[in-house]
């Protein structure tokens, strides 16, 4: 889902200074939430764990580049049911950073409209989650149809982001690209709730987990 360097240029740019700003103020305030509901050693650990599961996302697992962007298999919905909301956000952001900063300093200047467009959907998701599963049920517990749903969320949200800084910075030209991008993602749309259901059996046997805080306690409680 990187916007490609060229894609959005000029002053058009700064646009994607508010929004990051803005998904990242309300990243702080979810990470304020989990820092009163079980600390700062946990909520320090999830955030770093889901920072390395990011980077990995991006540097190992396989990439495509398709229209206006590239196809990567970012396993959003996967780092909410394992670490909650404010851990994957911090985790996405901070992957997403250390990429830039250590492999692809060409992106940079792209962060904020990369950022937007792995928070935004990750937020979505979330709300999607209090609606579809009941208060009583964990994580562990999850049916296909819901892991579905929330994958299907969380990488609609990335393609209807990515077509908007598409069509913002490129106009009508960008339609072909578009296009192209969002049919390449509905595999990852497909392969994402199998991924979730495999971590989420693999969660459920490793007992261990239950009560450390490694883990959101919602996905045992």
């Amino acid at each position: 889902m990187h916007i490609e360097e060229g894609v959005v240029t000029g002053a058009k740019i700064l646009l994607s200074y508010a929004t990051a700003a803005t998904a990242g103020v309300y990243t702080l305030k979810l990470a304020y939430g989990a820092l009163r509901d079980r600390g700062t050693a946990s909520l320090a650990a999830r955030a770093v764990l889901a920072t390395a599961a990011t980077f990995v996302f991006f540097q190992v697992l396989p990439t495509w580049s398709v229209g206006v962007s590239e196809v990567h298999l970012i396993l959003g919905s996967t780092l909410f049911l394992l670490f909650g909301a404010a851990p994957a956000a911090l985790g996405l952001a901070l992957g997403l950073l250390a990429q830039g900063l250590l492999v692809a300093p060409f992106d940079l200047p792209q962060y904020g409209m990369n950022v937007t467009t792995l928070l935004v959907p990750l937020f979505a998701l979330r709300a999607l989650a209090g609606r579809i599963i009941a208060p009583g049920t964990a994580y562990v517990d999850l049916r296909y149809g819901q892991a579905l749903a929330l994958s299907a969320a969380y990488q609609g949200g990335i393609v209807a982001w990515v077509a908007f800084w598409a069509f913002y910075g490129q106009g009508a030209e960008a339609w072909g690209g578009v296009a192209a991008f969002a049919a390449a993602y509905m595999l990852v749309i497909a392969l994402e709730p199998l991924v979730d259901l495999a971590v989420l059996a693999g969660a459920k046997a490793a007992r261990g987990l239950r009560g450390s805080g490694l883990v959101t306690q919602r996905l045992y409680a």
